[in-house]
């Protein structure tokens, strides 16, 4: 099992629990709908060691590169988008990308090398 798999399933096993615990209910994730407090259509970034349960400190829509300074250690990273949409980390302004979040997952991530989330389409060739 490679890490970015555990990682995976540890934040869905987190965002499980914490949707239990604020709800007291489980429910499927609804298409169209707000995920641990990340609009739909959105990529969220979470404070430090935070779950997804309080809300995020950035929140990007548009598709392309954006900047993000003093994000140092873990953070959730949540892919809200639509299908077909990915968020990716870059270590330069769009570039140097090494992690990839596809459409309604999410990411446990150290982001002390990161300064950028990218979003864009994917396209099948």
């Amino acid at each position: 099992m490679t890490v970015r798999k555990l990682l995976r399933g540890a934040a869905a096993l987190a965002l499980a629990t914490a949707a239990m615990t604020a709800g007291g209910t489980t429910q499927a994730h609804a298409a169209a709908a707000s995920w641990a407090n990340c609009p739909y259509g959105a990529v969220c970034i979470y404070p430090q060691n935070q779950n997804p349960a309080v809300s995020p400190s950035h929140v990007f829509w548009a598709y392309g590169p954006h900047r993000i300074y003093n994000q140092f250690g873990y953070h959730w990273v949540l892919n809200n988008q639509s299908d077909y949409a990915l968020a990716h980390l870059c270590k330069s302004v769009g570039t140097d990308c090494h992690d990839s979040i596809n459409s309604q997952e999410g990411l446990y991530f150290n982001l002390d090398p990161i300064n950028s989330v990218t979003l864009s389409e994917w396209r099948p060739t």
